[in-house]
């Protein structure tokens, strides 16, 4: 007699998403450590990381010393001088911890991206398995998060947006899950909440990896109040607007705005620890980029918790610096991949993160003797995905002013404010891969929409048809995935395969 055990949603719930997780990790680890270079930006998070490890701060690298660094010759590469890092240090840890497990090479430097990269893909499949109520529609995030470009080649890169990316997407989850959890308890205000302390430590960890999680942390911080005012005001006993809003307000700003700017401070703390060699390079005054940061410099505060004191004038005065130097020095500087923000969610300027261009042709290359091959990274999303997703994105945006749902709603403040900020700074060289936070809230608005799709099908053709769709969607994404992969890997192709990849002159 055969026993039939039945796996409960709630494991496949699990199951499913891990799995998905774990494709998304074979595909990026396969060959990360090629190229053995420095590719794009890594010459500054993966030397930094590096610095911080061996110096708790980061300090300056001589001349000539990535071509040191590549060899594997290490000593001597550190000038001793601090540096003038215009990032916090949060993300610069997490790729340290992959340079301390497997050494200061292109894997141990891109490994940690490569592991967050398929942890925001599990992240995002639990997220929208709890808003539609199905661990296929969360599957179907996860794996077309895994099969984008653009976080591909991210995760691949030891840049700091992929780690912005997963605490972004873990701050909304942990949001999302709070209020799931205060509603089976809106009998009394709950002050400690779990699931909201853990936001404010993944909005912290946004914001120490780039001051761009602040807009994340601001919106959704009111988002999280308006959901849980909204509910008290038809569960429980009635209380003014007023009150209501202060009882659950001013718990959350604790909860999330104190507690991520415990965490963001923490991040600093290499900087507070050795204060005093920052100020020695730049408390006189740096150029045109900042003046004197006070007497203290010269002449240290005494008394108790005076060098405290000074530690935190200190890391404001260099906040100010590098806030001068975001805003306004880099107007002046142009750069060949930049673009406005207009054309990002359309990938209308992708970059090129890295380019060999003429290689002799080879028999790797399958071309003819005379002719030439080519490598190239291009940081470019899943065409299939991003222009749906555009489309999904205001569907998204007329069923939340048709329907007052808070599901629709959260895929399109998400991409608003991690989009719509950049158009402050269109003046200077920004580029499209700082869209990398969007494309996880782009690929939710995707996914209700065929969530919507599946609950209003009421006959077996019309779910049939609704099915089909959704499967070839999925399909013609992982097709895309796969056709655009050489030149997202740096993988060595004829120059007719390439130029047949890049469909407009702008992707060159």
């Amino acid at each position: 007699m055969t026993v039939l055990v039945r796996i409960p949603d709630r494991v496949w719930g699990w199951i499913g998403p891990l799995l998905t997780a774990l494709l998304a990790l074979v595909l990026r680890v396969w060959n990360v450590g090629f190229p053995n270079s420095f590719v794009f930006d890594e010459t500054y998070y993966a030397k930094d990381a590096y610095s911080l490890l061996q110096h708790g701060y980061v300090q300056d690298f001589t001349d000539g010393a990535n071509a040191e660094i590549v060899k594997g010759n290490l000593a001597g590469v550190m000038t001793g001088e601090p540096s003038w890092i215009v990032h916090p240090d949060g993300g610069k840890w997490l790729i340290a911890i992959g340079e301390q497990l497997f050494g200061f090479d292109s894997f141990g430097w891109r490994i940690s991206g490569v592991v967050i990269g398929a942890l925001t893909v599990l992240v995002l499949a639990r997220l929208v398995r709890r808003m539609t109520g199905s661990t296929v529609i969360g599957c179907i995030a996860g794996l077309l998060l895994a099969v984008d470009g653009m976080h591909f080649v991210m995760s691949r890169l030891a840049l700091l947006d992929i780690f912005l990316t997963f605490w972004i997407v873990c701050g909304v989850a942990c949001l999302v899950a709070d209020r799931d959890w205060i509603r089976d308890r809106l009998d009394r205000y709950r002050f400690v909440r779990p699931w909201l302390l853990l936001a404010g430590v993944s909005f912290g960890m946004a914001c120490a990896t780039k001051w761009s999680g602040v807009y994340v942390l601001a919106a959704f911080g009111l988002l999280a109040v308006v959901w849980e005012v909204l509910a008290r005001r038809t569960a429980g006993p009635s209380h003014g607007w007023l009150r209501r809003t202060l009882m659950v307000g001013l718990p959350a700003f604790v909860s999330l705005v104190v507690v991520a700017l415990l965490v963001y401070l923490v991040s600093w703390t290499g900087f507070l620890v050795h204060h005093e060699v920052y100020e020695a390079r730049f408390g006189h005054g740096y150029g045109d980029y900042s003046a004197p940061w006070g007497r203290y410099v010269d002449d240290p505060t005494t008394g108790f918790l005076g060098e405290t004191r000074d530690a935190f004038r200190s890391l404001w005065h260099f906040h100010v610096m590098t806030y001068g130097f975001h805003t306004d020095d880099l107007n002046s500087v142009t750069h060949p991949y930049q673009s406005n923000p207009l054309g990002w969610l359309v990938q209308w300027r992708p970059v090129g993160a890295d380019a060999q261009f003429d290689l002799p042709a080879s028999t790797q290359c399958g071309q003819a003797a005379g002719s030439t091959c080519i490598r190239e990274i291009l940081i470019l999303g899943n065409p299939i995905i991003w222009w749906s997703g555009v489309l999904a994105l205001v569907a998204a945006l007329v069923a939340w002013a048709r329907t007052r749902s808070w599901t629709w709603g959260v895929p399109v403040v998400a991409v608003l404010v991690c989009w719509l900020p950049w158009f402050r700074f269109d003046e200077r060289p920004i580029f499209s891969f700082y869209a990398v936070t969007c494309i996880p809230f782009t690929i939710i608005a995707i996914c209700l929409v065929m969530n919507a799709l599946i609950r209003t099908a009421d006959t077996p053709r019309h779910r049939y048809v609704v099915g089909l769709t959704i499967g070839l969607f999925v399909v013609a994404a992982v097709t895309a995935f796969w056709y655009f992969h050489p030149v997202l890997t740096d993988d060595l192709m004829p120059y007719d395969a390439w130029r047949d990849r890049m469909w407009w002159n702008r992707w060159i």
